[in-house]
Parts: C-alpha cells; sequence; structure tokens
C-alpha cells in the first residue's frame, strides 16, 4: 500500500461565475499554499511525498508551487484531476446554479450531457498512478475520489476546505480513504 496526499487548492482570487475562468490566487490563498507546503515538509521524510501533480486550472498550480519548489520537483499537470466538466452549452453564470443542484444528489443524477457517475470513477482512477504524490485538485474532484472510495453514491460527500489534505491509500488499483481533510463552511454548497 502507498499513501497519497489530495489538496484542495488554496483561496481564489474570484469564485464561481465572475468574469475570470480561471483565476489564480488571493494573498489569502498565497498563505495557505506556503502553509500547507511547509506541513507537508515537516512530516517524516518517508511520509512526504516525492512529485506534485497538478489540475490545469491556475489555482492549483499557484497553490501546488511552494510544495514544488521545497521539493525541487517539476509540478506534473494533469487534466483528469482538474474541474469537473461543465455541460456544452451551458453559461459561465449558470454554472452555480447547476452545480448547487448537483451537490443535492447522487453522480448518476448531475443533469448534462456527461457520464458524471464516470468521471467520478476517472479522477479514482488518475489517482490511483500518482501513489507517493500531493496531488492538487478541486471541491467536486476531492468528493468524487472520497466518493469513489468510500463507495458512495453523493456527490456532495465532504466539505473540503481551503488547502485541506486528505489522505488515501493505493492498494490493488484502488483508493482507500484514510483520512478526510480539514472541513469548513465553503461558497461551493
Amino acid at each position: 500500500m502507498h499513501r497519497l496526499k489530495v489538496i484542495r487548492h488554496g483561496r481564489p482570487a474570484s469564485t464561481w461565475g465572475d468574469a475570470d475562468a480561471d483565476p489564480g490566487l488571493d494573498a489569502v490563498g498565497h498563505e495557505q499554499a506556503a502553509a500547507v507546503a511547509d506541513a507537508i515538509m515537516a512530516l517524516p521524510e518517508a511520509d512526504r511525498p516525492t512529485r506534485v501533480i497538478s489540475s490545469p486550472l491556475r489555482r492549483c498550480r499557484e497553490t501546488a508551487a511552494p510544495l514544488a519548489q521545497a521539493l525541487g520537483v517539476e509540478i506534473l499537470v494533469d487534466t483528469q484531476v482538474g474541474e469537473i466538466p461543465t455541460p456544452e452549452g451551458l453559461s459561465p453564470t449558470d454554472r452555480p446554479a447547476w452545480l448547487r443542484r448537483a451537490f443535492e444528489g447522487t453522480w448518476e443524477q448531475i443533469e448534462g450531457d456527461l457520464d458524471y457517475g464516470a468521471w467520478a470513477q476517472s479522477v479514482a482512477t488518475a489517482l490511483t498512478g500518482y501513489a507517493g504524490a500531493a496531488v492538487f485538485s478541486h471541491f467536486v474532484a476531492l468528493n468524487a475520489a472520497v466518493s469513489v472510495a468510500t463507495d458512495e453514491g453523493r456527490v456532495a460527500a465532504f466539505r473540503p476546505d481551503h488547502c485541506s489534505v486528505t489522505t488515501f491509500e493505493v492498494c490493488d488499483g484502488r483508493l482507500i480513504l484514510v483520512a478526510k481533510g480539514r472541513e469548513a463552511q465553503s461558497q461551493v454548497l
């Protein structure tokens, strides 16, 4: 068995539906990124990740940067740990309401042109390839991983705070939840 840490990005400079579709971090988000890097580097060497993986979105890459620098590694960008795809034709201003409806049900109940149950499984499958890594991702992708690891179908399996660290083990190609990250009230729900 090998552990992997999945970290939600730090606080972004803007929220859903704002003009910036790919915001970076605000000042608090940069502080959170530095703090999570320090916390991970304070782990015993055997428990520290050796690779840093990130969603392609700017807020994740900026959150991952301090840890990658501290470890002396490059950030590997992987779209498979990125944000949940928005249904085709849905406007950015309609996305928040769509997500709120999604959070009320299961992966199979999400409205759209995609099989979101399969999307959740693809996130978990991608993560199984990153044992020994720190993966910087998103609220919904983290929920997908927890949902698959616990065989729970709910979209909103938990409320990961910005820069919370959720720990999984990879065993026989499956994700096993070790510990959920810190939870907080979120604008997401």
